[in-house]
Parts: C-alpha cells; sequence; structure tokens
C-alpha cells in the first residue's frame, strides 16, 4: 500500500454530515473517463478530424490530452467543452507525463510507438509501481524498441520506427485488462493486423474491455472475439482506415456510486440525469447491486432515480469484473444492518493504492470491523465515530470516506483534491446534491 500522506490541517476537508435528513436532488454525472480516454486514443489514430461531445474534464484526461499533443495529434477545446481532435504524424524527441493514471501509462505508449523518434514516459511516484510490463513485452515481441534499464516499468523510452508490423500476442492480463484493451486499440493501424490471446488465470474487468471492443467498432474497426481451443479469450483486430466520429461520451456511471449511495444512507431519492438504457459501462452493475442492499432503482424517462429510506443490507457479490465499484460499496457497506463480502477483487491491490489494505486501515481506523483477504474484504456491522479518513493519492478512497461522512459526524477526509483525476470538482457536486442544509 502507498504511504499514507500527511494529515495537515490544510490537507482535510470535514465531510459534510447528513444523518437521517433526507435527500432529494437531481445531479449530472461528468463525462465517462474510460471512454473520453479510449475516445482520444482512436481519434488521434483515426484519417480524418473528430468531435468529442461532453467528454470528461479531469486529471486522467488532461494528461491523455496532453500526451497525445506531444507527440503530435492536434486538440483543441471548444468554449461549451467539447473537444477537436486533428490528427496528425506522430514524432519524437517527445516527453509524457502518465501522473498515475492507469489509461494513460497502457494505452499512450503503444500509440507512442508508432511515431519516429523517441519518446519518454515518467509518472508520479506510484506509477513506477504499477504494472505495464506485459504491455511493454508485447510491443518488444512487435519489434519496438524500449528502453527501460530491463525493469518492465516507468520511467521508459520509446524508440519508434513510425510503423508497427502487427502479429499474434500472448498476454496474462491478470493484473489489469488494460493489457489487452492498449494493444486492441492500435490493432486497425499495425501493417497486419493483431490477434491477442489472454493466457492469465484469471481477466479482471471484462466490461472494460467490451468497452474497448464498441469504441473500436465506433470507429470503424473490424474486430472479433472467441474462446478458442484452449479455453483462452482470444481477440483479432484487422488493419484497416479508422473514421473520424461526432461523438457524446456517456456519463462515468462509476462516479455515481457515491451520489446513489446517499440516497441508500441517508434516505429520499437522487435523480442521475441521462443514464445510458445499454451500456458497457462495469458502473451499471450498480443498479442491481444498490437494490440489493436495500434501495429501489428505476428508470423515470432518460433518467434514473434512486430511493433509499436509510436502511443497508449488507451483500456477499463477486466484484471481480466491476472491481473499481468496490471503495464505494465497502462504504456503504460498513453502514449496513448485516455482514458483507466483497470478493475476487485482489487486482485492487495494483491500482492508484492497495485499495483493499487502505480500506481495511480506514475503515477499522474509524471503529469498524473489516477483515481482509488476499482477493476479499468482509466487513461486519460496527459502530463507527469520527476521525480522519486518509487516502492515499486514490480518487476513490476519497470518495469512500465522503460517503462514510454522510452517516458520522466528525468524518476529515485527507486530499479531497484527488478527486480531480476523475470528478473535476466533487466537493461542489457532493454540496450541491446536499442543498444548504448540507
Amino acid at each position: 500500500m502507498s504511504k499514507k500522506i500527511g494529515s495537515r490541517a490544510e490537507d482535510l476537508w470535514r465531510a459534510p454530515f447528513r444523518g437521517n435528513n433526507p435527500i432529494n436532488t437531481a445531479i449530472t454525472i461528468p463525462g465517462s473517463k474510460s471512454a473520453t480516454n479510449r475516445a482520444l486514443i482512436l481519434a488521434a489514430l483515426a484519417k480524418t478530424p473528430s468531435t468529442l461531445r461532453k467528454p470528461l474534464h479531469s486529471r486522467d484526461s488532461a494528461l491523455m490530452i496532453s500526451g497525445l499533443k506531444a507527440i503530435g495529434c492536434a486538440i483543441t477545446e471548444e468554449p461549451n467543452g467539447d473537444l477537436q481532435i486533428t490528427p496528425g504524424k506522430f514524432f519524437g524527441p517527445a516527453s509524457v507525463d502518465v501522473g498515475n493514471a492507469g489509461t494513460v501509462m497502457r494505452f499512450l505508449p503503444p500509440v507512442a510507438a508508432l511515431a519516429n523518434g523517441l519518446i519518454n514516459f515518467d509518472g508520479d511516484a506510484r506509477s513506477y509501481e504499477r504494472p505495464v510490463g506485459p504491455v511493454v513485452r508485447a510491443l518488444e515481441e512487435l519489434g519496438v524498441t524500449i528502453e527501460h534499464g530491463g525493469k518492465y516499468s516507468l520511467p521508459l523510452t520509446i524508440n519508434g520506427s513510425g510503423a508497427i508490423k502487427g502479429g499474434t500476442l500472448e498476454i496474462d492480463a491478470s493484473a489489469s485488462s488494460q493489457f489487452i484493451s492498449a494493444l486492441l486499440l492500435i490493432g486497425p493501424v499495425t501493417q497486419t493486423g493483431v490477434t491477442i490471446k489472454d493466457i492469465g488465470e484469471s481477466l479482471p474487468s471484462l466490461p472494460h474491455i467490451e468497452m474497448t471492443i464498441a469504441m473500436l467498432k465506433t470507429f470503424g474497426a473490424k474486430i472479433e472475439s472467441k474462446v478458442n481451443e484452449n479455453g483462452w479469450r482470444e481477440w483479432r483486430v484487422e488493419p484497416g482506415e479508422l473514421a473520424g466520429q461526432d461523438l457524446v461520451i456517456e456519463p462515468d456511471l462509476s462516479n455515481a456510486a457515491p451520489f446513489m449511495a446517499a440516497a441508500i444512507i441517508c434516505g429520499g431519492e437522487v435523480v442521475i440525469s441521462d443514464w445510458p438504457k445499454k451500456t458497457a459501462q462495469p458502473g451499471d452493475q450498480l443498479r442491481n447491486i444498490f437494490t440489493q442492499m436495500g434501495a429501489k432503482i428505476e428508470f423515470a424517462g432518460n433518467d434514473l432515480k434512486i430511493s433509499g429510506t436509510g436502511k443497508i443490507h449488507g451483500i456477499d457479490i463477486d466484484l471481480h469484473d466491476v472491481g473499481e465499484l468496490t471503495p464505494s460499496i465497502a462504504a456503504v457497506a460498513a453502514l449496513a444492518d448485516s455482514p458483507s463480502s466483497l470478493r475476487g477483487i485482489g487486482h485492487l491491490r495494483l491500482h492508484e493504492t492497495d485499495r483493499l489494505a487502505a480500506l481495511a486501515a480506514e475503515l477499522n481506523a474509524l471503529g469498524g470491523d473489516v477483515d481482509e483477504e488476499e482477493s476479499a474484504l468482509h466487513i461486519s456491522p460496527a459502530l463507527l465515530h469520527s476521525g480522519t479518513f486518509h487516502t492515499y493519492d486514490d480518487h476513490r478512497l476519497a470518495t469512500a470516506g465522503a460517503i462514510i461522512g454522510l452517516a458520522i459526524d466528525g468524518i476529515d477526509v485527507e486530499n479531497i483534491a484527488t478527486t480531480q483525476k476523475t470528478l473535476p470538482d466533487f466537493p461542489g457536486a457532493w454540496q450541491q446534491m446536499l442543498g444548504s442544509n448540507g
């Protein structure tokens, strides 16, 4: 687990306490980080310009935009926030800051391999600990020259030749589905296409790969997937030109989790605008998960209405495919009237921080009863108390602290600004949801 950041008074945000005072509000969730960054990559690889409407503007998307611009793609922001992307020839020398963004550190190196020249990748200290080796090794198998000092981790430098031939790759994606997505995204612009075989023992966050495939098809790629004779998942992307798109980015359903949780914890209702009726986003599974935990959830036209009574039930669930939802679910579970077991989430130890260790440590420090296993958290009902909720520079830990603060008075969340990774102004949106009485 990453080191705790110091808890100076100026770093602390007093989470608004609501208790059993019901909420009645409507909110709009900003665009999906996963969709925005995938669309940015494909727009940069396309032959014609693209417009991305209602994209997410956050640290992760800003890092992706800066990285693409650094290697030769023209991206401009319109006054309304829409993005205009004009593809260009990629070239170095250039330097790319990945911050601590998984999509940037894994999706951009394959794109940089299409450039002529040296492209250096560096990032936050935590990025050095996060795995990128399977992507680096795959690129080397495709003939790309990469300097990494034998560590197969950041920092690294790609010496691109302007083209990638393509071929068949065997990838162990047990640590992150982003390894697969990173290589699928460049498949159409390789000379012979790519075939990717997942040889890992497990594949986390499969919905994110489905999102990648859907986005590829939107831009005109030809891609097929199957389970082969060895029982491995296999994808084939044919070479071909990608066409620029005029695309509206869906709201980020994973970022809806804390706002949905608020209705469950406090009672009342929260209406979330423009929830898609059909989507590949993992966050869509929140509808079923939170229903099991006591919420009433229904569509109201194009919106989603979440109603709660303040009564919360525990849940026993495998979150392997939707691990990013774990911090919010764990926070709600810590306030439930019966035990919860969140399983299949060992891969979260390799995210922005070791999320299992962090959640167990912070909830227990507030009086919680959380047992941590290698790939699971077991949460039993306990009387929580005030205190500081450390975030380890992890945006989803920060929103989990805010959720706890709704029910427990006196919760100080450290470094709430880390939520800027995927939410431009989480404290403002949280206060707006709660209204003047928040």
